[in-house]
């Protein structure tokens, strides 16, 4: 049996990250850099070359970090944007070549069951059943289970996805939030009918960067602090004010917000959007957010895997 740190590399429509991890907390690394890979992608079905150009170099600082900490194994997979692009390989095979591992591109159901496993590795089973939500640049994950993820989707609205589409004006007009909220509902119409358990008494859990930021601008952090924002208890009434705040900013104005990466402003409110009309859709009182995500849950995988390989 093998023993020592796994690297996870994921490949989002916003985010690209990095963790390398034996398992215990702290991790020995945790990087993420918005590279916006799906600019784009959702109009043209095509990925952007100077946002594959921006997405490589990161992983070549990446695979820098990766060959200092020597790890039993490397994980590199893509989403979304990677999952919609026709000419993915113009981005899959050069990011290959640099880290050194073959890409994998998650379906829909695979990146929700991931995250699920990542959002209750740390929670008493007890306390579910869980609806895990993960809000990315291009698609929503929806997870349902306990102890394992029984139930999995995934709906084609994102951050950066819905932005692209409806939102043109700084600040958003009226009727450009609505359109957010309104597409929202029609996915969750559609996932509840896929999935009736999904309007069954649960738990809310949210991961991921969207969910994350609101965290992190409630709470006001002028330097972001994952131990603060992980498990945090973000209720229904934060979440619409935080929406209210950044819905009614100008661009100029929303960067200003303690919490709020700089990168992630342009498409914070559309991300915030699909938040609160889950929130509302379900009537759920609170949302208990979670650092622990897709990341985590693939890492848990491969440490899974060494421990009984």
């Amino acid at each position: 049996m093998t023993s020592g740190p796994v690297a996870v590399v994921d490949c989002g429509t916003n985010t690209t990250r990095l963790l390398i991890t034996d398992g215990q907390e702290p991790a020995a690394i945790r990087r993420s850099e918005i590279t916006r890979l799906g600019r784009g992608v959702d109009a043209t079905g095509s990925l952007d070359p100077s946002a594959v150009e921006r997405t490589l170099v990161c992983l070549t600082e990446y695979r820098q970090a990766i060959d200092a900490h020597s790890p039993t194994a490397v994980r590199f997979i893509a989403t979304s944007a990677v999952r919609d692009a026709a000419n993915r390989s113009d981005f899959l095979q050069p990011a290959e070549s640099i880290l050194g591992a073959a890409p994998e591109v998650l379906s829909g159901r695979q990146e929700a069951e991931t995250a699920f496993r990542g959002a209750v590795s740390d929670l008493d089973a007890a306390d579910g059943p869980f609806l895990v939500v993960d809000i990315g640049g291009g698609s929503t994950e929806l997870s349902f289970g306990e102890h394992h993820c029984t139930e999995a989707l995934s709906l084609d609205i994102g951050s950066v996805r819905l932005t692209e589409k409806y939102v043109h004006h700084d600040p958003p007009l009226p009727e450009e939030l609505a359109a957010c909220l309104s597409v929202t509902e029609l996915h969750l119409d559609d996932a509840v009918r896929a999935i009736p358990a999904l309007g069954g008494p649960c738990r809310l859990v949210g991961v991921a960067g969207t969910i994350t930021t609101v965290a992190a601008v409630e709470l006001g952090l002028a330097t972001y602090d994952r131990d603060q924002v992980h498990h945090f208890r973000l209720s229904k009434d934060a979440a619409e004010d935080v929406f209210r705040t950044l819905a009614t900013e100008t661009l100029a104005d929303r960067v200003h917000n303690p919490g709020l990466h700089p990168g992630r402003a342009d498409v914070i409110v559309a991300g915030v959007c699909i938040l609160v009309r889950i929130m509302r859709y379900f009537d759920f009182d609170e949302c208990l957010v979670s650092e622990s995500d897709l990341l985590d849950g693939l890492a848990l995988g491969l440490l899974d895997a060494q421990q009984h390989g």
